[in-house]
């Protein structure tokens, strides 16, 4: 994934339009950690594609495809980064709240949010496993929101140098700018990141599939004291699009004994999602029959506990990203997770 000069041009239109196709989950992944949105980074995908097409005439092979539709790409997204707030998490946008239903608040706006990704999306299937695990943990909700707060090119470099290992001259040449100007970026968006928590939530390996059945059996039994077991005493539970988030295990207790209490009885369908393990949740239907789309859950754990519960709502829009249905009639099995976009 990393040698630039692997994919030299060779003029033909055909083994360009392969080359796009081959980058695409990629290119997903870095647009994604610099617009923070699964959408968005879909349609920026998209943009570069149309805009490769409409310019292959202009392409003389003196770089790799590769990355000519990288400089495409990020040229897309700087212009849609411009005058636009940075996509957040409830904890970015105020404080703690009390577990209080009259205290949601106002649903925000999808524009306000870091949106959910599931891996297959933007991991590839194969390849160095030690370039795989850097692609899972830079997917990390902590990590992207993180990287919110960098000015639009220091997170443009910090991804091309850290993430993706370019190189400070190939960062520049991408850029337009000096190797100087590159290396000046970097250290100031490793400060910036140094300041931030981006390293909540570790990446479960094999070892630990254990905890998370622990968890998926006490949320469907609606175990209410197995799950807080399992919660780390900082623990963090949100719900975008609605600002209110929760901390520490009492008040995620009483959130999950009352206003949460409509969960008792849900089905979850274990996903991969931000390099972590998920579930998309669906809920026992108010007819009585059946379960309906409700969140998908992003967990996030450390040093053996469950640190954060995130449930992101809007389902219309996270489930058929997921190639999942809305409705689960009673009696049929699980599905399978197929992860889709949105058509361009």
């Amino acid at each position: 994934m990393t040698d630039l000069a692997a994919d030299t041009g060779t003029g033909d239109f055909g083994a360009v339009e392969q080359a796009m196709t081959t980058y695409r989950t990629e290119l997903t992944g870095y647009c994604y950690r610099m617009l923070g949105s699964s959408f968005d980074a879909e349609d920026a995908v998209q943009e570069t594609m149309v805009r490769a097409w409409k310019s292959f005439d202009k392409f003389e092979g003196r770089s790799s495809v590769r990355s000519w539709l990288y400089r495409i790409a990020t040229n897309v997204c700087l212009t849609s980064l411009d005058g636009r707030n940075r996509r957040a998490r409830p904890m970015d946008l105020g404080g703690p709240g009390q577990p209080d239903v009259s205290q949601l608040g106002d649903p925000r706006g999808e524009a306000t949010w870091l949106q959910p990704m599931p891996d297959a999306l933007v991991v590839p299937e194969d390849g160095d496993p030690a370039e795989l695990a850097v692609a899972r943990e830079s997917i990390r909700l902590a990590f992207v929101a993180a990287l919110q707060h960098l000015p639009a090119k220091q997170r443009a470099v910090l991804i091309l140098r850290e993430v993706l290992q370019w190189s400070a001259a190939e960062a520049a040449e991408l850029l337009g700018t000096s190797v100087a100007g590159v290396n000046s970026a970097l250290q100031r968006a490793r400060a910036t990141m140094a300041d931030l928590d981006t390293g909540r939530g570790d990446v479960l390996g094999e070892q630990d599939q254990a905890l998370l059945d622990r968890y998926a059996d006490a949320f469907q039994r609606y175990d209410i004291e197995a799950m807080v077991a399992l919660l780390h005493e900082d623990a963090v539970l949100s719900m975008p699009p609605f600002p209110l988030w929760l901390t520490g295990i009492e008040h995620i207790r009483t959130w999950w004994l009352g206003p949460g209490a409509g969960c008792a009885g849900s089905r979850l369908v274990p996903v991969r999602v931000n390099g972590m393990p998920g579930f998309c949740q669906y809920r026992r239907s108010d007819t009585g029959s059946g379960h309906d789309a409700w969140a998908v859950q992003v967990l996030e754990f450390a040093d053996g506990k469950l640190v954060g519960f995130n449930s992101f709502l809007e389902v219309a829009s996270w489930f058929p990203m997921f190639g999942l249905p809305l409705r689960l009639e009673a009696g049929t099995p699980d599905p399978v997770p197929v992860p889709v976009l949105k058509a361009g």
